[in-house]
């Protein structure tokens, strides 16, 4: 099987990505942005290092020799001049040159916008994206500016956008209490409704040339 990586046109594909191999140990990582006209040359550097297109039987082979795997998440929008890239790892040795930091740690994760949190569900805790602090407060004043100036054209424009961001369970209780917000604060109009993430696609495949 020809070594691949996927590339995520949009926010939600990359963010499901993260969500999907984070419980399967790979809680160290490291995030940054780079030229599109480089992002390939990145993608195939990081592989040739740290194996981030191989199989799964190939990541056992490297788990069993306690060698750390490796995923790239890329957000590369149609149209974009970078692309925003996060490299996540498993505990192992390959990784020493990098300064990985853990998910877990403090400040959180924080990626395209949204931290990464964990949440109970079902007698356990799952990991979930949520907005940050900084931009909650400004969303509650917006919204709170908006309906004291019954500004409601503008309001139900805010409340929209907000219903249109990524409805992973964090974002969505987000968004649930902020259209509470407007309601309390006499807002007339109807509610959007907000919808929960289904199962996507990680994205199409940028192949990648056999790692030495």
């Amino acid at each position: 099987m020809p070594a691949s990586t996927p590339i995520a046109r949009n926010k939600t594909a990359a963010m499901t990505r993260v969500l999907d191999v984070v419980p399967r140990g790979y809680h160290r990582y490291i995030s940054g942005t780079v030229p599109v006209a480089k992002a390939e040359a990145l993608a195939q550097k990081f592989h040739a290092r740290y194996g981030i297109g191989c199989t799964p039987a190939q990541r056992l082979t490297r788990k069993s020799k306690a060698v750390a795997n490796a995923v790239l998440v890329m957000y590369w929008p149609e149209m974009a001049d970078r692309v925003e890239w996060l490299l996540l790892a498993t505990d192992g040795s390959g990784l020493d040159g990098e300064a990985l930091r853990m998910i877990d740690a403090s400040p959180r994760l924080t990626w395209l916008g949204y931290e990464l949190v964990r949440h109970p569900a079902r007698g356990r805790a799952t990991w979930t994206w949520r907005r940050t602090k900084d931009e909650m407060a400004e969303l509650h004043a917006l919204v709170a500016f908006q309906a004291s100036q019954r500004h409601y054209a503008a309001l139900a424009e805010t409340l929209g956008r907000i219903s249109r961001q990524p409805g992973f369970h964090g974002v969505r209780a987000q968004s649930w209490s902020l259209l509470q917000e407007a309601r309390r604060r006499g807002y007339p109009g109807e509610l959007p409704q907000l919808f929960f993430v289904q199962k996507v696609c990680h994205g199409e495949r940028l192949m990648l040339p056999a790692s030495r």
